[in-house]
């Protein structure tokens, strides 16, 4: 084989690891093919364990990574353009470690692997998660937002409990396609883990039902005059049936009611015998710009929670001084809006609710974070009006699911324009508006008591603590046979070959 030849099947198997990448994409709305995710990373493992060596098996996990986040994220072209392929390129680095792994262990040691591949995804997923690095999206747990018995794990553990036991599955059938001898052992191992989400599902606490709260999400559709989205909602509002708590989406408000008192008069009029949750985002006299969410009744405001996790690019651009050019190449912001102090619990409806803001509905910790201080049901306001057209839409509404596992509590989303969804507090799907609709949908949700408790709510990020030791000890003990085998008189290969010293 040439050398030029050689370098073009290079290329193109890193071109596999990086469609391979963008298979799980398939899992997610709209596709929605969430029962696949448990077999979609196998092509991926394949080509990682087929590698010639660890340096390019940590290659290709680099291009597996890039592809997954391009796929993830391609709705966010519009606001961050080039830069998407940026952060593909920066952020797909940390899967090198799991394509080096799995090209490690899957031939040498696949109960090991079992273990540690789905320890070192976690990782790589709580890692990107950090909100000063862009925050969750694509988590792979989130998949099974469609599945209410495989969502039970998330009770247990968070999304990241799902995320180890696809990952885990997702191995198991590697190996039992690539070691004869371990087929039906690995086959046996999948079985086992796939059943942990029934059994969670049958032995959680089901909390009591202190009362039913009935809420009405409105959604005017894509309305970029402010004037005529608030008329739009103030119509839809004026025609619901009766409901303890009207929820308008993200924007809903486009003045700042301070300075609108004629706007307050209209709002307060539409809360008679309910409450109003609307979001203002607007300047206000000091010249700032944040987004709030405020409940209104009969006698004006009564609560306010202002949104504490910025959208990267859409919101303000992390590391402005750095990467503000991308504003002038797409429709990233302009300036910076300013954020809230953090979570918060506010009085609506004759409950204690959580209120998140769009983007914030990703983040695992806040929805803890609410469910501790005793909300008893999460209430989001969206907007994807830029991503219409996307899968955007769906997939945010999809995470509502999970965090109604996490937390056991009901969750609903009003989406602006779409998508407003409802779930009950064991993720089971309650209410779907899509893009295509207008109007409202009301639901009645089953309330538990404010001091319920989930484990994740109880215990919190174990399992990245776990996957972090796993990880660690892993590496720990790859540097001992490392040093072992360069020992003289020993076989002197290196580490990057990825084949432990027996």
């Amino acid at each position: 084989m040439t050398g030029s030849q050689g370098r073009r099947e290079v290329y193109a198997r890193r071109a596999a690891a990086f469609v391979a990448g963008g298979l799980p994409l398939l899992a997610f709305p709209r596709p929605g093919l969430g029962w696949l995710a448990w077999a979609l990373l196998v092509p991926g493992l394949l080509v990682l364990r087929a590698a010639g060596g660890g340096r390019e098996a940590a290659v290709r996990g680099w291009w597996f990574g890039a592809g997954y986040l391009i796929a993830a994220l391609y709705w966010t072209v519009p606001n961050i353009g080039p830069g998407l392929l940026l952060v593909a390129v920066v952020f797909g680095i940390p899967w090198a470690l799991w394509g080096w792994t799995a090209h490690a262990l899957l031939p040498a040691r696949p109960v090991a692997a079992l273990l540690v591949l789905p320890s070192i995804w976690v990782l790589i997923e709580y890692a990107r998660s950090w909100h000063m690095l862009g925050g969750p999206w694509g988590l792979l747990g989130a998949s099974q937002w469609r599945h209410p018995v495989m969502l039970s794990l998330a009770a247990v553990g968070g999304v990241w409990l799902i995320g180890f036991a696809i990952v885990a599955v997702n191995t198991a059938l590697a190996i039992a396609l690539t070691a004869g001898n371990l087929r039906w052992r690995a086959l046996a191992a999948a079985g086992a883990l796939l059943l942990a989400g029934p059994v969670a599902y049958a032995v959680l606490d089901r909390p009591r039902t202190e009362r039913i709260l009935v809420v009405a999400l409105v959604q005017p559709g894509v309305v970029h005059d402010p004037v005529t989205r608030f008329a739009a909602g103030e119509r839809i509002t004026a025609g619901l049936p009766r409901a303890d708590l009207v929820v308008w989406g993200e924007s809903s408000v486009g003045f700042d009611l301070a300075r609108r008192p004629d706007l307050m008069r209209r709002l307060t009029a539409l809360a008679d015998g309910r409450e109003l949750m609307v979001n203002e985002d607007a300047r206000d006299a000091r010249g700032r710009i944040s987004k709030s969410t405020i409940i209104l009744g009969p006698d004006g405001r009564r609560g306010r929670y202002v949104k504490t996790r910025l959208v990267p690019f859409g919101e303000y651009i992390p590391f402005r001084p750095a990467l503000g050019w991308l504003a002038g190449v797409s429709e990233a912001a302009a300036e910076d809006r300013v954020p809230g102090t953090g979570a918060g619990t506010l009085a609506g409806g004759g409950a204690m609710l959580g209120p998140m803001v769009c983007f914030e509905s990703a983040f695992p910790d806040l929805g803890r974070a609410l469910a501790r201080e005793g909300a008893q049901a999460l209430v989001l306001q969206s907007s994807t009006s830029t991503f219409q057209e996307s899968w955007a839409p769906p997939q945010h509404a999809s995470l509502a699911a999970v965090r109604a596992a996490e937390t056991g509590r009901p969750v609903v989303q009003a989406a602006l324009t779409g998508v407003s969804a409802a779930f009950d507090a064991r993720g089971r799907r309650l209410a779907w508006l899509d893009t295509d609709r207008r109007g409202a949908v009301t639901v009645a949700l089953r309330l538990p008591p404010a001091t319920a408790r989930t484990p994740f709510t109880r215990y919190g990020d174990y399992v990245i603590f776990i996957a972090f030791a796993v990880t660690a000890g892993h590496l720990a003990g790859a540097a001992v046979r490392g040093r072992r085998s360069a020992r003289p008189g020993r076989d002197s290969r290196p580490l990057t070959t990825g084949t432990p010293a027996a």
